[in-house]
């Protein structure tokens, strides 16, 4: 149904003149006749009955009135929930217990009246794709790829530097340290079944091993952040890396220790995406809330070459 047409049909029946209409509508009193009359068409029934002194609602016009006004009231509704401002901000954060979504939560303490819609997607690339179609507004992820080469229209900055702390069970060899460096761990089992080959993180630790000579064993069903730490509280030999800000929370019988990496600390670099013709205020306000929140890159830390 034409919702110009049902607009100048509501405009009339409030006015009781075509020409009145026509005013408000800011439209010819010849374009009123014809939205009235292709809507009569459409509906198959008489709207109103013309007189000298104007136009009145026919019994049908009466009974249409109602329905009429709430197609308008629902076309005001659908187009403020799109509307940039009005609808909340989607966002992917990867995971819930991971640091983004961290970092997402501080914003909105500063920004507490601010909507947000809180997703988490697999990969990088899957998160390209969203924002690219506009199916979210933004994501936190570790961009593998120079800037250049991501796909025209999509925007980052880089927003967080996450250092690494290594998860040891009480009978570790190294259960007692109070830091490692990356080279004293070689020749240890780093333990991270859930690197998936493709992933952004998998390129990270797979840039660490490499920089540093560590083995790390992906061997084993991933059945995700729960049962790991168990395993690893129970082995004197395995070992496993976590980021700083990932909200792990076991029991305290399990002894796990959480062992700062240092001199030089790796640290896993998030960053923003997003894109650049997305109009949302709030997108604007999350990008100036975590550049400016973010800390300059510590003298010495790690991270691989593709993200410097």
């Amino acid at each position: 149904m034409d919702l110009d047409a049902v607009r100048t049909f509501v405009a009339a029946a409030d006015a009781g003149r075509f020409q009145d209409a026509a005013v408000t509508l800011s439209i010819t009193q010849q374009a009123v006749s014809k939205r009235i009359a292709a809507l009569e068409k459409e509906l198959g029934v008489r709207l109103f009955t013309r007189t000298p002194r104007g136009a009145r609602l026919t019994v049908d016009g009466h009974a249409f009135l109602p329905p009429a006004r709430e197609l308008l009231r629902a076309e005001e509704r659908a187009a403020a929930s799109v509307r940039p401002g009005r609808r909340a901000l989607r966002v992917d954060v990867i995971g819930r217990r991971l640091a983004p979504a961290a970092l997402l939560r501080d914003f909105h303490r500063a920004h507490p009246d601010t909507e947000l819609d809180v997703v988490t997607l697999f990969d990088a690339a899957a998160a390209v794709d969203a924002v690219r179609s506009g199916t979210i507004d933004a994501s936190f992820r570790a961009v593998t790829v120079p800037a250049r080469r991501l796909p025209d229209g999509i925007e980052t900055v880089p927003v967080h530097d996450e250092p690494l702390l290594l998860v040891t069970g009480p009978a570790h060899v190294l259960a007692g340290a109070r830091a490692v460096r990356p080279d004293q761990l070689a020749g240890h089992r780093i333990w991270m079944p859930e690197l998936v080959p493709g992933t952004e993180w998998t390129a990270f630790y797979d840039d660490l091993a490499a920089a540093f000579g560590l083995t790390i064993e992906t061997t084993g069903p991933d059945f995700g952040t729960e049962p790991l730490p168990e395993t690893i509280a129970q082995s004197p030999n395995l070992a496993s890396f976590v980021g700083e800000g990932t909200r792990l929370f076991w029991p305290p019988e399990h002894g796990l220790r959480r062992i700062p990496v240092g001199n030089p600390t790796p640290v896993y670099p998030h960053s923003l995406l997003w894109r650049s013709d997305n109009p949302h205020p709030t997108l604007t306000a999350l990008r100036t809330h975590l550049v400016a929140a973010r800390p300059a890159r510590a003298a010495g830390a790690w991270t691989p070459k593709w993200a410097e």
